[in-house]
């Protein structure tokens, strides 16, 4: 029989007949609360248990896959429907309390802030995550729900997700992409009246593409995937939301069409008209050509006008510490996809491709400078990150000291309740307070962590340790039968790990920098680690390589190959397809957690937060959240922040200091023990560690700090600029483009100072500069002293800026001066400049012109 005669298939979606006692399962299987409720988390495997973690942990399957005479036995079962009485009023009072955000901002609590991300990692049986940025996005959300941040999210609808990972005999890492079923997730297609799918057109040469939207509730926020995978479009288009990270450059920048223009057509379409829009990375940056585009259909205002107009109100996250992390398209690309799409803004395609270029040769477009171009707020996601990030873009500020380089941080977090094993959580509950998790910044609330009984903690401890061993066991079994293992790998299998024993993990994705296989540098200490019959460590390793980092794979190759070394007698184990699943196990059960990166290229690394929660001790290199959160009492440092002259020396630094760690301080204080067999001192840090990072290192305490420093400032100053027909938004444009056109007349014609190079401290040194303004006005600029003490290359360190005062403007000249006052002594240096200012616009964050004495 030929395809064409194929019988026509109608597809049916079949819900699951629930007796009316439980019909309260369906609405809180809908909402992804449940992921971060141990109450109803419980309520579900309680109706299965095996079928709950066989199906990935999916309640919309769970229910569907049942057997009727299991539901019906539930329906009658008075413990049960209690227990679902009790999550659903829970969650309902969850719903129903105030939270932080409308009270503490009343002005804007009507704002809407959309969020953009390319992946959110929100539960496992959801697989549009790929790791550390998702999860991270996953837990924004959840934390914006707790806090009451009006909050909605867009995403992608992938329909294979990312890989799932699976090792070949040889260890080396294969990819498989399963079809995700997106009418079994707990997600809802989002329909018109007449009952027809909510569709989005996206332009695209030549057609527009169309997207339906799914929607997820994340506790009290919206998630809205946008899914092309629909008839209206052809094969190739339908193509664009299969996967994640997928395919080649084109098949990237069609991804982030979609993402940022139909993902800000589709809220339009919704009837949501966002307030502020927060780009997390430059994946989503073409939706701040989107915003400008619709205000200049609606108000007929030029590029400038509408670009000034809504600049203020987006924020830009960036999360790599390297260039080489940014998305860079060819012109060429970019020319076909954007050329008729220029136009529709007000600007030639020269001037288009401008945005996303960087100063000097290289031509490419870059998406987190198109992002840092259009957005008023930017930030990394840690200090160091911070820090990193201004050198990295220094050059797309011309004339900015690296200190003044407007690139801030926000330190990421981690979503407790998702994380915390339930045992611990019980725990600060009783001892905390049970709004431990509302608001966690607070010191002071997380002391209550030193009541916990010590026996009460280690035994929460090992629960979860006993979970990650059969969890670990269980994984392995699975591979052994996979790769059709004989009878002594399958009894191997069932015995490796022992929750007795030391256990340190290792998680993450496996890129060369992040150095997974620094633990072998050396052999023969390890195996002299690995190989004390009475204080035995052992060595838990997940994480996917890149499909296209042969690299990568090669260490998850070498991992492999060494596990199965005599030597090593199953005190080192890879457990395959690392996901949201395997990660909880391992941070919940581990007793140490390792991360080894080449610093400074961990931009925060939040796997480690997690583990700190769960009190397991963290064996770190001080670089991205490490090198705020680190203190002796709560884990230890590999190596020193220092610089090396090169890799090879780095690394055999900082792996003699890992085994120095490991022999004579983390293996000999875990298995210090007292008379009843625990380790008093152990548990002390392990108390620590709660203690001092649980309230500093959430999500609770990141998204309130984006929403006091980021996301209402920009809705008030959003709202402003479009105030009044955008008269404010027309004033900042036209005062612009007058600056830009005069900051060539500009120049600093002499700087003198009343006084020699030799004076003491506190002494004031009188300086005079004579500047030429050209077509401007003293009003239009401000003239600094910039000063402070000089570093090894002679720049000024830790600038300080002090405004000179106007004295006297004649033949075109303006006569500016003001005092310097050293602080300290030693080599001390200031230069003189002159910058734009103007009521209502930030320097350097709008506009960024500056002028310096000596400069041509």
């Amino acid at each position: 029989m030929s395809p064409s005669d194929s019988p026509r298939i109608r597809i049916l979606h079949v819900q699951p007949r629930l007796p009316e006692p439980l019909e309260p399962l369906l609405r809180i299987a809908h909402n992804l609360y449940w992921s971060w409720s141990p109450e109803a988390w419980a309520l579900f495997q309680r109706l299965d248990p095996a079928l709950w973690d066989n199906l990935h942990h999916n309640p919309i399957r769970l229910l569907a896959r049942l057997p009727q005479a299991r539901l019906d036995e539930a329906a009658t079962d008075g413990d049960f429907l209690a227990h679902m009485e009790r999550v659903r009023e829970r969650f309902r009072a969850y719903r129903g309390n105030g939270a932080w955000f409308p009270g503490a901002h009343a002005d804007v609590a009507d704002a809407t802030v959309a969020y953009f991300s390319a992946e959110f990692g929100i539960t496992e049986c959801l697989p549009i995550y790929s790791g550390g940025l998702g999860v991270l996005a996953g837990d924004h959300l959840k934390a914006a729900s707790d806090r009451g941040v009006p909050l909605v999210a867009v995403g992608l609808a992938y329909h294979e997700g990312y890989f799932r990972q699976v090792l070949n005999t040889d260890g080396w890492q294969q990819e498989r992409y399963p079809e995700v079923d997106f009418v079994s997730l707990p997600l809802t297609l989002e329909r018109a009246e007449d009952g027809e799918p909510i569709t989005v057109e996206v332009p695209f040469p030549a057609r527009p593409v169309v997207a339906q939207v799914w929607r997820a509730e994340v506790g009290r926020v919206p998630l809205y995937l946008l899914d092309t995978n629909v008839p209206a479009n052809d094969e190739a288009d339908r193509a664009i939301t299969r996967r994640l990270y997928g395919g080649d450059s084109e098949m990237r920048i069609r991804q982030e069409i979609v993402l940022g223009i139909g993902g800000l057509r589709a809220l339009a379409v919704l009837d949501i008209h966002p307030d502020v829009c927060h780009m997390n990375e430059g994946h989503a940056a073409f939706l701040a050509l989107e915003r400008i585009r619709r205000l200049r259909a609606e108000k007929g205002v030029d590029f400038a006008t509408a670009r000034a107009a809504v600049q203020v109100s987006n924020v830009f996250t960036t999360h790599t510490p390297v260039p080489a992390g940014f998305d860079l398209f060819d012109p060429s690309l970019v020319q076909a996809y954007f050329e008729g799409y220029a136009g529709e803004l007000g600007l030639t395609f020269d001037e288009f491709l401008a945005l996303g270029q960087a100063p000097g040769n290289d031509t490419r477009f870059n998406m987190a400078l198109l992002a840092a171009r259009l957005a008023t707020h930017r930030n990394g996601v840690s200090a160091l990150h911070g820090e990193v990030s201004r050198r990295m873009m220094r050059s797309w500020w011309p004339g900015l000291p690296v200190d003044e380089v407007p690139v801030h941080h926000v330190t990421n977090g981690v979503h407790m309740r998702t994380w915390i094993s339930p045992e611990i959580q019980g725990l600060l509950d009783e001892y905390v307070g049970n709004h431990w998790w509302e608001d966690p910044a607070d010191s002071d609330t997380w002391s209550g962590v030193d009541r916990i009984p010590d026996e009460r903690l280690w035994e929460a401890h090992l629960a979860a340790k006993e979970r990650l061993v059969a969890f670990a066991r269980g994984r392995m079994l699975a591979t052994a039968r996979h790769h059709h293992g004989s009878p002594t790998e399958r009894a191997r299998a069932r015995e490796v790990l022992r929750a007795d024993g030391l256990v340190i993990g290792f998680a993450r994705r496996f890129a060369a920098y992040k150095r997974a296989d620094l633990l072998f540098r050396d052999l023969d200490r390890l195996f002299r680690i690995l190989g004390d019959p009475d204080r035995p460590v052992q060595f838990v390793f997940a994480g996917k390589a890149h499909p296209a980092d042969d690299p990568g794979k090669e260490i998850i190759k070498r991992i492999v190959h060494m596990a199965s070394r005599p030597e090593v007698k199953g005190r080192i184990v890879f457990l395959e397809d690392y996901d949201i699943q395997v990660g909880r196990h391992l941070v919940q059960g581990v007793d140490v957690w390792l991360n080894n990166p080449r610093r400074p290229l961990e931009a925060s690394g939040t796997s480690g937060m997690k583990a700190a929660a769960n009190g397991v001790l963290n064996l770190s290199v001080l670089d991205g959240w490490w090198d705020e959160g680190y203190d002796p009492e709560v884990g230890w440092a590999i190596g020193a922040p220092e610089e090396y002259p090169d890799d090879a020396t780095q690394d055999a630094v900082e792996a003699s200091s890992l085994y120095d760690l490991l022999e004579r301080e983390v293996v000999p204080l875990y298995y210090q023990r007292d008379e009843a067999g625990r380790p008093r001192e152990w548990i002390s840090r392990m108390k620590a560690s709660v203690r001092q990072l649980c309230w500093r290192f959430n999500t609770n305490r990141m998204v309130t700090e984006y929403a006091d420093r980021f996301y209402v400032p920009a809705a008030r100053s959003g709202r402003a600029r479009l105030a009044d027909d955008l008269a404010r938004a027309r004033d900042v444009a036209a005062w612009s483009q007058r600056i830009r056109d005069a900051w060539d007349g500009v120049k600093i014609l002499e700087v003198t100072q009343d006084d020699g190079d030799q004076l003491h401290v506190g002494e004031e040194v009188a300086v005079r500069a004579r500047v030429q303004l050209g077509d401007l006005t003293p009003e239009d600029v401000a003239v600094e002293l910039v000063h402070g003490p000089l570093d090894t290359a002679d720049r000024v360190h830790a600038s300080t800026a002090c405004e000179l005062v106007l004295r006297e403007t004649r033949d075109g000249e303006s006569v500016f001066t003001g005092t310097l006052v050293p602080d300290r002594s030693g080599l001390y240096g200031y230069g003189v400049r002159v910058r734009p200012t103007h009521e209502g616009v930030a320097f350097p964050d709008e506009l960024a012109r500056v002028a310096w004495a000596g400069s041509e």
